[in-house]
């Protein structure tokens, strides 16, 4: 982004500003201290810590300028222009609001339970085949990072691809009246957050309002093998496009193969042309479907959507492929976790070819409510000593999966290894001792747990 400081104020509702503001520029918007650069303006979130707090650092870090709120007057700075707002956060979305609608690109949002960041970025692949595309960077996907996200854009943005999580009613909405979508994107309802939503049909409500926003003359992609979806796209009154694993979907999969590392399918788009992508499992060939729908609602030929998804830039930790210390394969899938996606790649890790032996790593799926352990338990189903030779299991819902497992003999003792959650150490101690270098090992859980350390510290 550029605009002058002057702009900003006026967007702002501030109508008397000195004449030097017109000759400050600012490049950037940032609410982390630590992140600015040169040209930045500062926005101080008050959270569990106060951003006001850290004006220094951002003067030191080249911030041109500040918000400021109301309440904090008195500390007001001297040496940097600030502009007074009742609230950082809101006077955020107001400017994000303001510039997307100044930049006016088409806008995709995309959501659900699992694998809305492996959509967002195969989406925003297959839309570079065609557009200037901004896309959400790492999970900044809710109400200050969606505003960061639109700030983000240049002037010749075309498509902005934006990422939308959720963990209570009503945040959907907002962030779609917030974004108004040309395209609204659901991939899956799962379990996830089902803690503070008690049933999956309740975090179907929630997640539909995704398409509250929707431009009246937009279309909503949905998964069409998720029934739960079904329902609710019959009470929306606009354009409708489903994807799925299920041949009467406007865009179905047919001809799926796997290898290690990438999964080739066709699609009844083109039945000539093979899409591959760089990574394993039928719940990536859904992902795919949904980016590939965008695109052929943006008129983007299957062809060159295929060539896009070939090599598409995948945000870190979700099923990444990575060589440990000894030589063995680390699949790491550390980001987010809950039971429907948990099965999802134990399924797909079981039909990787090993030279040498399967290890597990499972940690707790996090928000799972009153129900947390049997569904944690609920894991063996997937798991036996013919797939997977050692199981490693750690936070305290995995000592059902643990109990499970010994107490109906599908494992030996020795085979199942449980840790307190705060015992990471111990776990990366044990892991580097057993781990040969022909083994492949997957490590699934909520980011909570934190196995992404594990995996730093076995990884070369």
């Amino acid at each position: 982004m550029k605009m002058q400081l002057s702009e900003i104020a006026r967007a702002l509702g501030t109508d008397e500003y000195p004449e030097l503001w017109n000759d400050i520029s600012v490049t950037s918007v940032q609410f982390d201290s630590r992140k600015l650069s040169p040209g930045s303006l500062f926005v101080p979130i008050m959270g569990e810590r106060d951003g006001h707090d850290f004006i220094s650092q951002a003067v030191t870090a080249g911030a041109v300028a500040t918000l400021w709120a109301e309440d904090h007057q008195e500390r007001r700075p001297a040496d940097l222009p600030s502009i007074l707002v009742k609230n950082p956060l809101e006077a955020l979305q107001k400017l994000a609001k303001y510039y997307l609608d100044k930049i006016n690109p088409k806008v995709v949002a995309i959501t659900g339970s699992n694998g809305k960041t492996t959509t967002k970025d195969m989406t925003a692949a297959v839309l570079e085949a065609e557009y200037n595309v901004v896309k959400t960077k790492a999970n900044f996907n809710n109400e200050l990072g969606v505003p960061i996200t639109i700030l983000g854009m240049s002037s010749n943005t075309e498509v902005l691809v934006v990422e939308m999580g959720m963990d209570r009613p009503g945040q959907l909405h907002f962030l779609s009246e917030l974004v108004q979508p040309d395209i609204a994107v659901i991939t899956m309802i799962g379990e996830a957050h089902i803690e503070f939503f008690k049933t999956r049909e309740r975090i179907a409500d929630a997640k539909m309002e995704i398409t509250d926003g929707l431009k009246e003359d937009g279309c909503f992609v949905f998964n069409g093998d998720e029934p739960l979806l079904e329902q609710r796209a019959k009470d929306l009154n606009v354009e409708q496009y489903r994807f799925g694993l299920k041949a009467d979907n406007d865009v179905s999969a047919s001809d799926i193969q796997g290898t290690d590392i990438s999964t080739m399918f066709k699609t009844n788009l083109d039945e000539e042309t093979t899409v591959t992508i760089p990574v394993l499992g039928d719940y990536n060939v859904t992902n795919a479907l949904a980016a590939i729908a965008v695109g052929h609602k943006y008129h983007i030929d299957l062809k060159k959507e295929a060539k896009a998804l070939v090599d598409f830039d995948l945000t870190k930790n979700r099923t990444e492929w990575l060589t440990g210390k000894k030589g063995e394969r680390i699949l790491s899938d550390v980001y987010n976790s809950n039971p429907t996606a948990a099965r999802a790649v134990l399924d797909s890790f079981a039909n990787v070819n090993t030279e040498g032996r399967r290890l597990v790593v499972l940690g707790d799926m996090l928000e799972l409510g009153e129900n947390a352990d049997q569904m944690h338990a609920s894991l063996a189903e997937k798991l036996n000593a013919k797939r997977f030779a050692q199981v490693y299991l750690i936070g305290p819902h995995m000592k059902a999966l643990e109990k499970r497992l010994i107490d109906e003999d599908i494992y030996s003792k020795d085979a199942v290894h449980y840790y307190e959650t705060g015992e990471l150490k111990r776990l990366t101690d044990d892991l580097s001792t057993e781990i040969q270098a022909n083994d492949s090992i997957l490590l699934k859980a909520s980011h909570g747990i934190h196995l992404e350390n594990v995996v730093d510290k076995i990884k070369n």
